[in-house]
């Protein structure tokens, strides 16, 4: 039973601020408590008795999280459910550009809020990705994400050096402009831009592919899900730099030796799926296939 819903609008999105306390009325009638995170409660001056919680504790105070605006917001409350360790649904409402994980429009928002409370609304188990940095063999960073993880060069543009295993079978040394691990759901992220397959979100497979790989037989890969992926990069001087990020919202910079593992984690992320498509249409309209 849905008791509590979290409505967490994109950053300074003001075209979400009419549809806010609408949304807000809609559930009170329905006796749902709607909550707030603060940034978006800022988004609706002179409300009155609004609940707020930030997003680190809101995720852990509701039935549901109603995301408005694009992907990266949907990906940010993802990391947040997967680190709180919480079985919670997203359902995603597009105020962005492309969104393939915020699939809901605005009209189909009433429908698919209702089907949802009700019970009948399809929902999409989606594999989420532990990453763990090591960092003198010890534990230095852990996160959970629902596309990818990605190292990168830095701002200087020098070609990386990284080796790649799969559990604990040694597969290759990449130089390239960096290294995409991605899930099913990230497939279509910056995996897809880089030259990567699309993988259906029900495939049990994640995806390695090379960033401007140096080497042009070095090709994307895919694993088994149940595989643990391991990327270690070396560096010749001080000069050379290497980022790790975490579906684009959360990084820092390696260190020699560090050591990035990935693999499946234990819970995945439900997403409310909008009623009228399937994921084949969903793809058909964002990627235009079949049009000139």
């Amino acid at each position: 039973m849905i008791a509590r819903v979290g409505i967490v609008a994109k950053a300074h999105l003001q075209a979400a601020g009419p549809h806010l306390m609408e949304i807000a009325a809609w559930l009170r009638t329905r006796g749902v408590e709607p909550v707030f995170d603060p940034e978006t409660a800022a988004l609706t001056p002179g409300a009155s008795n609004i609940v707020k919680a930030d997003k680190d504790l809101l995720v852990t105070r509701v039935d549901l999280v109603l995301v408005l605006g694009g992907d990266g917001t949907l990906l940010g409350m993802a990391g947040r459910i997967g680190q709180a360790g919480v079985d919670i649904p997203i359902l995603g409402v597009n105020f962005g550009g492309l969104g393939f994980l915020t699939e809901v429009t605005l009209p189909e928002l009433y429908s698919t809020l209702e089907a949802t409370l009700n019970g009948s609304a399809q929902t999409d188990e989606r594999m989420t990705l532990r990453a763990t940095t090591l960092r003198d063999q010890r534990p230095f960073d852990d996160r959970v994400v629902l596309n990818d993880v990605v190292l990168t060069q830095g701002p200087l543009s020098r070609i990386i050096d990284l080796s790649v295993t799969v559990e604990d079978q040694f597969v290759t040394r990449v130089r390239a402009d960096g290294l995409i691990v991605s899930t099913p759901t990230g497939s279509t992220a910056y995996n897809l831009a880089a030259g990567g397959p699309i993988l259906h979100p029900q495939v049990d497979g994640l995806v390695i592919t090379p960033i401007a790989a140096h080497t042009l037989t070095n090709r994307p890969l895919v694993v088994p899900g149940s595989a643990e992926v391991r990327v270690q990069p070396h560096m010749d001087s001080s000069r050379d730099e290497v980022y790790v990020t975490f579906d684009g919202q959360f990084g820092f910079r390696l260190m020699d030796h560090d050591v990035v593992s990935v693999r499946r984690s234990a819970r995945p992320i439900r997403l409310i799926r909008a009623t009228s498509r399937n994921y084949f249409e969903v793809l058909r309209e964002k990627l235009k296939w079949g049009q000139r």
